[in-house]
Parts: C-alpha cells; sequence; structure tokens
C-alpha cells in the first residue's frame, strides 16, 4: 500500500469516531454489524451507485486467524513485526492502538472508489492527472467502544474538528496534521462513513435517505448476492462494469487514455467478483467474470492435462493448456483491430517466407492438442551456468506438418556453424544441435505417435525421454498444490518453491542477495497453483492457491 493511502486510511478510522459523539442517545444498541464476510450487501447499501468498484475487508479475528497455523518461525516472527511496525507508523501521530482502540469496535470495511469531482481546466491550468474519490465504509460493531476513542480523540491538541449540517445529518471536519478527512454516522448508528472528499460522504448520507446504492446497481447486485465460494474469505472485490472502470481510471489520467480497440477488448468482460481466502492449503483467491460470448474471440476448450506425465516429478515450473493453434488464430483475427500488432505479424510472415517458412502452417498450424512448457532442473553440459533448462511438449494431430517444419529449421541451423546430429536416448531417436566445445544446445524428437519435444539443453531431453515411473503429476509436490483446484480445467499454472529457490538464490548471489527477511517469506511458500475454466459460454472462473507450508 502506497505510504500517502496508509496514512490516511487507519488514523482516518480513528479520527474519524469524533463524530461517535452523537450516538450516546443510541445506547440501547450495543452491537452493529459483525464485521465477517456476509457484510458486504449491508455495506454496499451505504455506497453510492456511482461506485465503480467496491472491496469488502472482513475484520473477523477467526477468519485471519487461519494464517497462523502456516509459515516457518521466521516468517511468523517477521510478519508479527511488519504489522508492528505498521500500526506504530500509521497510528503514531493518533496515539492510538488498533489492537486496543480500534479492533473491539470496528466491523467490516468497505472501500470504493467514486469518480473524481470534475475539474474544468484553463488556459493557466490545464486539466491534471485526478484520483478517483474514496470512501469508506466502516461497520460499528460496538458502539461504546467506539464512543469511548472519540472522547479520547476530541481532547487531542492536535485534532481540530467542526461539524457541517448536510440535510439534516452531521458531517464532521477532522483536521489533524494531514488533509482534512469528513466523516459522518449513518444508517441507525450501524455505520461510519468518512472520505478525505467531502462530497462522497455527501453522497452516501444521499444514498442512505433513498438514493440509488452500489447493492442496487444493475451488475452489482447479482455479483454481491452470488459471490465466489472460499472458505474463509478475508477480501472481496466487486466490478460492476469491467470496461467501465478503465475508463473512469483513465478519466482521471489525460495523457493515458485507453484507445479504442483496447476497450472494444475490455468489454469482452461484463462484470467481476472476487474473493480471497484462507483454508487447509493456504491463500486461495476465485475470480468469476461475466463474459459476452458474442465478443469473445477464442473459444475455451478444456485440458485432460494428460501432458503433464510426460515431465519429471523434478519440474520447478509448469504452464499447460490447450490448443495453441486456436489461440493463434484468436489472436490473428484480433490483430486486424491493432495496426502496430497486424504490422508486427505481417513482418514476422514475410521474414520466415524468405526461409520458406509459413508462420500460420508451418510453426502453430499444427500445435492443436495439448501443449506444455517447463523448467526444470539441470547442472550438466551448458546448462551448468543456470542451473536449469526448458521443455516444449506439444500434442498433434498433423505429425506430417510437425516433421517437415522440424526438418527446415534443422537444415537452416547446419547454416549457422552448428552440428545437427542424431543420437538414441533408449528406443528415440534425437535430433541434436551441438556447438562447438560446448555441447549440445537444443533437442527435439518424438515422445510417442503424437508428442513431440523440444528440449532447450540436450540433458533436459534425456531427462524428458525417462520420465518413466516419476511423472510430475504423480509427485506430492504437484498434488498438493493443484488438487484441490477446480476440475475441468484449461490447463495449469504451477510453480514449486521448494525445488525453484536454490535456482532463486543463485542468480541473487550472482547479484544481490535475498534478504534475510524476502528469503523468509519466500521459504514459507510451498508453491503456486493457477488454473481456469469456463462453466457455460458467459463465465469464466480463475482459482488460484498460495500453496503455505505448515507452521513449524
Amino acid at each position: 500500500m502506497p505510504e500517502s493511502k496508509s496514512k490516511f486510511l487507519i488514523p482516518a478510522i480513528g479520527a474519524a469516531t469524533v463524530a461517535a459523539s452523537g450516538i450516546a442517545a443510541y445506547f440501547f444498541l450495543f452491537k452493529g454489524p459483525s464485521g465477517d464476510s456476509s457484510g458486504a450487501i449491508a455495506s454496499a447499501r451505504v455506497v453510492p451507485d456511482d461506485a465503480f468498484v467496491a472491496t469488502y475487508i472482513t475484520t473477523d479475528p477467526q477468519a485471519w486467524s487461519k494464517l497462523e497455523q502456516f509459515g516457518t518461525p521466521e516468517a511468523q516472527k517477521l510478519v508479527s513485526k511488519s504489522l508492528e511496525d505498521f500500526n506504530k507508523q500509521t497510528l503514531a501521530d493518533s496515539n492510538i492502538s488498533y489492537e486496543k482502540d480500534l479492533k473491539p469496535w470496528i466491523g467490516g470495511i468497505m472501500v470504493a472508489l467514486l469518480p473524481s469531482n470534475p475539474v474544468q481546466p484553463t488556459q493557466s491550468t490545464p486539466q491534471a492527472k485526478q484520483e478517483p474519490n474514496v470512501l469508506m465504509v466502516v461497520g460499528i460493531k460496538d458502539k461504546v467502544s467506539a464512543l469511548d476513542l472519540a472522547n479520547r480523540l476530541k481532547s487531542q491538541k492536535d485534532v481540530k474538528t467542526q461539524e457541517i449540517d448536510y440535510k439534516g445529518e452531521k458531517i464532521t471536519e477532522t483536521t489533524g496534521q494531514g488533509k482534512p478527512t469528513y466523516s459522518a454516522i449513518v444508517s441507525n448508528n450501524n455505520y461510519l462513513v468518512f472520505s478525505q472528499n467531502q462530497k462522497a460522504v455527501e453522497q452516501a448520507i444521499d444514498t442512505v435517505k433513498g438514493e440509488p446504492s452500489f447493492a442496487s446497481k444493475k451488475g452489482a447486485s447479482d455479483i454481491l448476492s452470488k459471490g465466489v465460494n472460499v472458505q474463509n474469505p478475508v477480501a472481496q472485490i466487486y466490478v460492476p462494469d469491467y470496461a467501465n472502470m478503465f475508463e473512469q481510471l483513465a478519466k482521471n489520467d489525460p495523457a493515458n487514455q485507453i484507445a479504442p480497440q483496447t476497450l472494444a477488448q475490455l468489454k469482452q468482460v461484463k462484470s467481476m467478483v472476487a474473493g480471497v481466502g484462507i483454508d487447509n492449503d493456504g491463500v486461495r483467491m476465485k475470480a468469476v467474470a461475466n463474459i459476452d460470448p458474442q465478443l469473445v474471440k477464442y473459444q475455451y476448450e478444456p485440458s485432460s492435462s494428460k501432458v503433464i506425465s510426460q515431465f519429471p516429478a523434478s519440474t520447478l515450473a509448469l504452464v499447460s493448456g490447450q490448443g495453441i493453434s486456436r489461440w493463434w488464430k484468436a489472436l490473428t483475427e484480433e490483430s486486424k483491430n491493432y495496426p502496430e500488432l497486424n504490422q508486427a505479424l505481417q513482418q514476422a510472415r514475410l521474414q520466415l517466407q524468405v526461409l520458406s517458412i509459413d508462420l500460420d502452417k508451418d510453426i502453430f498450424g499444427w500445435m492443436d492438442g495439448e501443449f506444455g512448457f517447463a523448467a526444470i532442473p539441470s547442472n550438466q553440459g551448458v546448462l551448468a551456468s543456470l542451473g536449469f533448462g526448458g521443455a516444449l511438449v506439444f500434442d498433434t494431430t498433423d505429425r506430417k506438418t510437425a516433421e517437415a517444419t522440424f526438418a527446415k529449421i534443422d537444415n537452416l541451423i547446419k547454416t549457422q556453424n552448428v552440428t545437427v546430429a542424431q543420437r538414441k536416448i533408449g528406443d528415440k531417436d534425437i535430433t541434436e544441435w551441438q556447438i562447438p566445445n560446448q555441447g549440445g544446445l537444443l533437442a527435439h524428437g518424438w515422445l510417442d505417435q503424437d508428442t513431440a519435444f523440444v528440449a532447450l539443453g540436450s540433458p533436459i531431453a534425456d531427462t524428458l525421454v525417462a520420465v518413466g515411473a516419476q511423472p510430475l503429476d504423480a509427485s506430492d509436490s504437484f498434488k498438493t498444490i493443484t488438487n484441490s483446484l477446480q476440475k475441468p480445467n484449461g490447463g495449469y499454472l504451477y510453480v514449486d518453491m521448494e525445488k525453484t529457490m536454490p535456482v532463486i538464490n543463485k542468480f541473487a548471489n550472482a547479484a544481490q542477495p535475498i534478504s534475510p527477511d524476502t528469503s523468509a517469506i519466500l521459504n514459507s511458500i510451498r508453491g503456486l497453483g493457477v488454473t481456469a475454466t469456463n462453466p457455460d459460454a458467459s463465465t469464466t472462473q480463475m482459482e488460484m492457491l498460495l500453496s503455505l507450508k505448515p507452521k513449524q
């Protein structure tokens, strides 16, 4: 979080509770919103309908306490220290403690972005970049604790307050050492709303009095009610009009406008909702996007993920999927709307035509099945200095074209002082590019009748052919990181952090060693798994798991 934001958000919660002195008449209602994930819809009823994105953060201790079951001792100490330092830095000017003064009464927090106030540029003051208005809606779950803090804050010498009447409601302007904040207690004293913009607070009051709210907004009501299915949700993000969000953000920066072609692409997504939760495997994020099937060029097809069995258990990272040829066809179709991209593709086609290679047919046309790209550890030959090599595996229904393409490329390589030789790995015939005095640079061949591979670093070819009884999909790491992800799906992004750390440390030590704090966090991560699926033509779902090591 940028420093300017952090110095606004948390201190403002405390400073704004000065307005809570007006709740004394309501002491018979001691309890308000609890702060758990169910409070998102209620909070959204306080947010004006012109908000283009809203985030709800739960303050329920039980949800956040799930994090305590993960991490190395070093990582846990680091997180505790970071939270302590954050509280000290952000609350120092207010002389308050989050644990003692804020935590007892703060319910769930909704942060909404509203369009910035229009400013007419003049000749002497041209239009400058503007930030969207930030409105925070904080549930008051314990009014007595909130009032106690408000009374203490009012007595502070460096805090000045004045009350502004707005349609019979009180808006409190609180001025400390920075910009003033504006706050009000609304909805039967259950919510504190505040912002650095007075108009945003006025809009919230209008909303409570009957003006349209974010909860009733077209697109928003749907995603608020459905949400996403994550255990112990701690944060949720709601975007009711995906393209409009980017338009609103672009309006704030005249120098960074969205091209019409880009906006047309953004309109493929109608709305989006995402949630972050903490479960027994780690931190999980799910996002659900409502898409326009008429605008989407690429037609989703689920992957069986059988290609993963072609990679070894030692794999560091992997990207797998289905149908590169269809991706390429969608890209070339889309490029017609982007002159620069279209020009680049045309130049690539012309350059390859000189070499008698058809970019569309010879390179991408035969890649119609599953594919996998992976980083695999190796300390042999040309890979000794890197510590890993790469592997590309393709399933195809057009082996004839694939073999013809490999033959063309081999003949071109022979003219570049590179030896193209044949060798056997078990019962497989492999073609290898060899550089004098350095060994094999690249190898390619067939793992079975329909599966081609390209290995960057000839030792990787030996590893692929010898996978045998130790394939990646049977490894404990892969199963732990990906087994809980949604199935069927379009493929995986997979990273085994434990196996990758030695490579990261190797490169870091050669440049600048990783700090102990960063190392502690990375060492507490088991791995990363990401996948996506389309349950129907109008819906795309993405799921990501940051798999964490159990507490030691």
